[in-house]
């Protein structure tokens, strides 16, 4: 999204620049953000390379298991594809919601376009600016342009000794069991009535707090003269450089301490529900998908 607002540590360290840009304006969306989540229903991913794909696995299980914000949010566990996104079947499905990370060239804006759904959003960059495209019918959309953006574009495909593409299949539509299915709407029940009954006590919701950022500290910066054949050093002390560095150093002092402080851990009010209700322990495993806290 242009240089620095795009760049982080990591999740929470990008969440942090896109609200201090004004990206990201409203309690709700920072949390939605910050768990990342995903509606209920289909969800995939497709990736080049099958190293990142492994990686994503990775990070989808540990996410499952450990992230506080698993149980905040509906969450569709998406199923990864190694292969080019330029190489989906021609009879591939449709979707609702469409994301590239990639920048687009405008010789396959067409293409992107027919994978959606009429009444579907497409973002994409393409041209250098992050771009929305609505299908408002079976030959029409409407485009809006984001923000100016800058990314990689997206890896041309090659072709096979036939001279012809691969083509890359997606997962089937299939619907889930039953089983999975009654999980889902349990848990979608039980978080709405929380949501219902903290808004009836008048308790909001929290945001996970803002990590604090270490300030860089001053470099100080020293001038030389000639006199006569020696070079002399002048070093430009002032007593704003003097504070500043005192503000620092007390400031550096007070984050110290305040890491030094053990925090709450956050409640789990879903868990806490699921676990309250007169049910065996092994359904209750299953509703909290056998996560440990």
């Amino acid at each position: 999204m242009g240089g620095a607002v795009s760049a982080g540590e990591d999740n929470d360290d990008l969440i942090d620049n896109l609200k201090e840009a004004q990206y990201i304006r409203t309690e709700s969306v920072e949390q939605a953000f910050r768990a990342i989540d995903r509606p209920f229903g289909i969800n995939h991913g497709i990736e080049l390379h099958s190293d990142v794909v492994e990686y994503a696995k990775e990070k989808l299980e540990s996410f499952i298991k450990y992230s506080d914000s698993f149980d905040k949010f509906e969450f569709c566990e998406p199923a990864f594809v190694v292969g080019n996104c330029l190489e989906i079947a021609s009879d591939s499905h449709q979707y609702d919601r469409i994301y590239c990370g990639a920048g687009v060239q405008k010789d396959h804006e067409n293409y992107m376009k027919i994978l959606l759904k009429v009444g579907g959003i497409l973002v994409m960059p393409i041209e250098d600016q992050l771009t929305q495209i609505l299908r408002t019918g079976q030959n029409t959309w409407e485009s809006k342009n984001i923000l100016a953006v800058s990314f990689a574009p997206l890896v041309q495909p090659n072709r096979n000794d036939n001279g012809k593409h691969d083509t890359v299949g997606l997962p089937p539509c299939a619907v889930r069991n039953l089983q999975d299915l009654a999980r889902i709407y349990i848990r979608r029940t039980l978080r709405n009535f929380i949501n219902e009954e903290m808004k009836a006590k008048g308790i909001a919701q929290k945001a996970p707090p803002k990590r604090k950022r270490r300030r860089c500290r001053r470099r100080r910066i020293n001038t030389y003269v000639f006199v006569g054949n020696q070079l002399i050093p002048q070093p430009l002390d002032s007593e704003e450089d003097e504070r500043m560095e005192d503000d620092n150093k007390e400031e550096e002092d007070k984050d110290h301490s305040e890491a030094l402080k053990p925090e709450e851990p956050p409640r789990n009010l879903l868990r806490e529900k699921i676990m309250s209700l007169p049910l065996p322990e092994s359904l209750k495993a299953y509703l909290t998908y056998y996560r440990e806290k």
